[in-house]
């Protein structure tokens, strides 16, 4: 009678893991998903925001119609984008069309000194900073994702019940370090 208690007790505790662990996995893909959401938020702030700088912008430089044509093409590319690592490509992209945008405003001391630019400038910065908190946090989330799906017994869960791993949001690849070229 003792022998099946034990092993009663073993199929309780095994169930109750099994419980424990898919919820756990639940949580954790949420958790990611929102994370996701609320680096979608600031990306869409940061589309939204780059319009009003190149209007003001091209008040000042009309001829410098290559650096807006990147930034609208970056711009336009990174708002189709759909995984993170698709998501990251296009953002470093539109990061560095920005920065050929900022380079040409350096040729121009009464935009520099337009307030417009200035809010407009210092609002996308505010922003940019927005993206990094939240990829930090996506990013936090997705590797906590992933190692839980990787480690042992919980991936027998993962397995049965189809847990993914996702990928990471990038942004800061070789090509986006690398100096502006403006030619004028």
């Amino acid at each position: 009678m003792n022998f099946l208690y034990i092993i009663l007790a073993i199929i309780a505790a095994i169930v109750l893991w099994a419980i424990v662990a898919y919820n756990r996995f639940v949580t954790l893909v949420n958790r990611t998903k929102e994370a996701w959401a609320d680096i979608d938020v600031q990306l869409k702030r940061r589309y939204d925001l780059i319009p009003n700088l190149m209007e003001t912008v091209k008040g000042y430089a009309t001829h410098e119609k290559t650096a807006f044509e990147n930034v609208t093409k970056a711009r336009a590319q990174a708002m189709q984008a759909g995984t993170p690592a698709e998501k990251g490509a296009a953002e470093n992209m539109l990061t560095g069309a920005l920065k050929s945008l900022f380079a040409v405003s350096e040729a121009y001391p009464d935009l520099k000194a337009n307030q417009n630019f200035l809010a407009l400038q210092s609002e996308l910065s505010d922003t940019e900073n927005k993206i990094q908190a939240a990829r930090r946090f996506y990013n936090n989330n997705v590797r906590d994702l992933n190692i839980a799906i990787e480690s042992f017994p919980n991936n027998v869960i993962a397995g049965m019940f189809n847990f993914a791993k996702m990928e990471l949001f990038q942004l800061e690849q070789e090509e986006a370090k690398e100096p502006v070229k403006v030619a004028f």
